[in-house]
């Protein structure tokens, strides 16, 4: 990377980065979507729910995975940039190891709550195995897909987007034509899906690690010395990515609770629909968010401060113009798309009456977490924390426990416009103080 390059095609730097890394994240959450699409197809709505009521524990993976690698590129980054090769690859290494070795901690510990988990959901029969069949496959993937995703910024990182670009067209190529294998001709339903995920993702991370050993420029594994203070750092400066999606596992879990004790089945299989919708817009602006944070830790690292300010302003441009297509294009589609997943006519009437109004929140949740992604960047983590506590923990949990109560399904989805509404006061202060 080049200060000057960046700062004369200041726009141009930012796609180039940003349009690979968001069809990654893009192809990622499609993998969630197609295999929703065979669950819905050859397992039922009972599926879908078991498969959404898990999805708390997915969350737990990307919080903890998203801290460790996002606060480690954001270090590695900023030494790139003051010319520092050494400490880069050091924090890189460092990284990677320690993301393996949490991965794996977490899926003996999840392994342990399954059944209090499912108590607490009130979920038995049917959707009890289904649970069961398909996350004890999982708890095998996910460390995977965090390591896989953990390298990825890394490879962005040093400049090279397109390669994890292409690994994640592999990855969703891969699964979808495995899910209708298993799902299709062997009759596995749920846990064939998993299956589907798993070597996938094995095949992902191979590829990958090919990659590091035979064409990266800047980051190679070698011999290092753990450093204590540099995860002491790695950790402050993802703590906001932590409580982002931690606040999501959280947030997913009281979800699921509400919906199933005010509604049923039908109400998380309707809000599991519609989640997809939000999951693969989050992926887009998720996407802006990695392209952008080299940039801005490199610019920054290179005392040009203004610059980060102003590559933070257009990233936020576009993901704001991002939610109004989504939302026009689903609008249009919401019919049409529903019938993709179920034939049921009263989920349907569900998804038809909440997704315009969930969908509302996508003007807001662009620009708060890019603001996170912007302080996070810079070592301004405790800006970034709050921003991702007022819309992942505070507000959004007062309002999934009390909008419920007064509109029932109406209220589940107000609570993400309303969150993300309050949040966005948040975000234009610290932007404001920054400014000054």
């Amino acid at each position: 990377m080049d200060l000057e390059k960046i700062r004369e095609n200041r726009v141009k730097m930012i796609l180039q980065f940003s349009i690979p890394s968001i069809i990654a994240m893009v192809l990622t959450s499609m993998i969630t979507v197609v295999d929703g699409f065979f669950i819905g197809n050859y397992v039922g709505k009972a599926g879908m729910a078991a498969v959404n009521l898990g999805l708390p524990i997915v969350y737990l993976y990307l919080a903890i995975g998203l801290m460790i690698s996002v606060g480690g590129v954001a270090i590695a980054g900023m030494a790139f940039g003051a010319g520092d090769r050494k400490k880069c690859n050091d924090v890189f290494n460092q990284t990677i190891l320690t993301t393996i070795v949490v991965s794996f901690i977490i899926s003996v510990i999840v392994f342990l709550c399954f059944q209090p988990m499912l108590r607490v959901l009130h979920a038995d029969g049917q959707i009890a195995v289904y649970f069961k069949e398909y996350y004890l496959i999982m708890l095998l993937e996910l460390p995977i897909m965090v390591v896989n995703s953990s390298f990825g910024m890394f490879i962005r990182g040093e400049g090279n987007p397109q390669f994890f670009m292409k690994t994640n067209i592999l990855n969703v190529l891969l699964n979808v034509v495995l899910d209708y294998f298993f799902s299709r001709w062997l009759h596995w339903g749920v846990a064939g899906i998993a299956v589907a995920s798993l070597l996938s993702a094995v095949v992902t991370l191979t590829y990958i690690i090919y990659f590091f050993i035979r064409r990266a420029k800047v980051y190679r594994f070698h011999k290092f010395s753990f450093d204590k203070e540099v995860l002491k750092s790695t950790i402050l400066n993802g703590s906001s990515e932590f409580i982002g999606e931690m606040s999501m596992s959280i947030s997913m879990f009281a979800y699921n609770l509400v919906i199933m004790r005010n509604v049923g089945v039908d109400g998380v299989t309707a809000f599991t629909i519609v989640g997809y919708v939000s999951y693969v817009f989050s992926m887009i602006i998720v996407g802006f968010g990695q392209g952008a944070s080299p940039l801005i830790s490199f610019v920054y690292g290179g005392e040009e401060h203004e610059l980060a300010r102003k590559i933070r302003k257009n990233t936020n441009q576009f993901v704001l113009g991002a939610g109004i297509v989504v939302i026009l294009i689903m609008t249009i589609v919401s019919d049409v798309y529903s019938g993709l997943f179920v034939d049921d006519s009263l989920v349907k009437s569900m998804i038809k009456s909440g997704m315009i109004i969930y969908m509302s929140s996508f003007l807001f949740s662009g620009i708060n977490t890019i603001t996170s992604f912007y302080f996070t960047s810079i070592g301004k983590a405790k800006e970034s924390a709050i921003i991702s506590s007022s819309r992942g923990w505070v507000i959004l949990l007062i309002c999934i426990f009390t909008l419920p109560l007064f509109w029932g399904m109406q209220g589940v989805w107000l609570v993400a416009p309303v969150t993300e509404g309050v949040t966005i006061l948040l975000s234009i202060m610290f932007i404001w103080k920054d400014k000054r």
